[in-house]
């Protein structure tokens, strides 16, 4: 095989590779779209808003979002909290 073919064929892969890519990102940012609409951003008192939720009596009428550490995470599971972690992609092109 002479080497131009493996350099189309190494590019396929590269740009099969850089579609994939960009489809999942594309998801991710349409998920991203559809929570920034529908959830209420809470930052870094993530943890301690799921809490409220979970243990006040009365519900929230929307969900929430933020950051929180595996640890914080871990520590919701165990008390039955669910809550999930999501890929997040930053506005800015990289």
């Amino acid at each position: 095989m002479s080497p131009s073919v493996r350099n189309n064929k190494k590019d396929i892969k590269n740009d099969l590779q850089l579609d994939r890519y960009e489809n999942v990102k594309k998801t991710i940012k349409s998920y991203q779209k559809f929570i920034r609409e529908n959830f209420k951003f809470v930052g870094e008192n993530f943890a301690y808003e799921a809490r409220s939720i979970h243990y006040d009596q009365k519900k929230k009428s929307k969900g929430i979002y933020g950051t929180a550490s595996k640890k914080d995470l871990l520590e919701l599971k165990e008390e039955g909290i669910n809550a999930q972690m999501i890929p997040w992609v930053e506005d800015k092109d990289n």
